[in-house]
This record gives structure tokens, sequence and C-alpha cells, in this order.
């Protein structure tokens, strides 16, 4: 871990005196007919093997949201202080045919979360992709390397303060391809 790296141990407990509604002991929220869950970093893990023991036994979405322009939401539960990135996962419950959402508010230098590779090994491509994209770190991760850019590429594309430039395309005349 690099000196501006903060673990997961570093991020403050994101949550103020929460008197609202909760599940799986993190404050919980609707929309379009899914629950939403907003476990801190620090109960992330402790969230998921919950899930895991309920029946939501696959992953089947891990992304990440850059609000830089919208800094100011509204729609997270009352106490939980809105950051910069959020990471957003989604489980699934075939038995009961649920879906679960969870959104943790990771951070805004460097956002950090735990893995979940060693509760859902199948989260480990997913992972490499947002913190590809995004560079958000996923603590504990097996193999941090690029996913889909290139090696030598530098930053992470998705972020909004990310610089567009020139970059030549494989069709252009620039590249030779005649």
């Amino acid at each position: 871990m690099t000196e501006n790296e903060e673990s997961t141990e570093d991020v403050e407990d994101k949550t103020e005196e929460y008197s609202g509604p909760t599940s799986y002991g993190v404050p919980v929220t609707e929309s379009h007919d899914q629950v939403i869950l907003h476990p801190t970093p620090a109960q992330l893990l402790e969230t998921i093997a919950l899930l895991k023991e309920d029946g939501f036994c696959m992953v089947i979405d891990v992304t990440a949201v850059d609000y830089l322009t919208y800094p100011s939401r509204k729609e997270l539960p009352e106490g939980l202080n809105p950051e910069r990135f959020e990471v957003v996962i989604s489980l699934i419950n075939h038995e009961q045919g649920k879906r679960v959402r969870l959104r943790v508010q990771a951070g805004t230098d460097n956002p950090t979360v735990p893995s979940l590779f060693d509760l859902f090994p199948g989260t480990e491509a997913m992972e490499r992709e947002v913190w590809d994209l995004f560079g958000v770190t996923f603590e504990g991760h097996p193999d941090h390397s690029r996913i889909l850019l290139p090696d030598n590429w530098e930053g992470h594309p998705l972020r909004k303060d990310h610089e567009v430039g020139r970059i030549p395309v494989q069709f252009s005349p620039e590249v030779g391809r005649h």
C-alpha cells in the first residue's frame, strides 16, 4: 500500500447517530422495489457475510460511481456522509427471487473498500475492473493489475476529473492503417 492510499481502518465511521430503518445492522432504503443497504467500508464484509448466510449466494455486479459533479446528493439516508466515490454491489437470492444492492461510500481522495474475494471469489475480475477504471482500491484483493487498459496507462478513465486526450484510434491514418 502506498502512502497516499488509505485503508478501511483509516476511513472513519461515516454514519453519525442514525435513527432510521435498518436491515442487517446498516441503514436501509428502497428504490424501484429493491432493498438498498448502506454499510460503511468497516461494515461491508460483515454485512456481505450475513447476506450470504441469508441465501444471497451470488454477487451479480460490482461497480462504482464518481459523484465529483454531484457532491450534495440527497438520496442517502440521513446521517450518512456522501463521498465522491461510491461502490455499488448487487447480490441475488435465487431461492427467494430477491435482489439486494449495497451502496458503500468509499472515500474521496483514495477510495478504499475491503475486497469481497474471500467470500465470493467470482468478484475478482469485477473488482479489478472497478480499480482499473475508477481507481477504487479493494483492500485484500489478490491481484490489483490492469484488466481492460494497457499496463502503461496512466490514471483511471472513468473518473470525472480524468483528462480526455487525443488518443489515436486504431483505424485512424495516424496509426498507419490503410
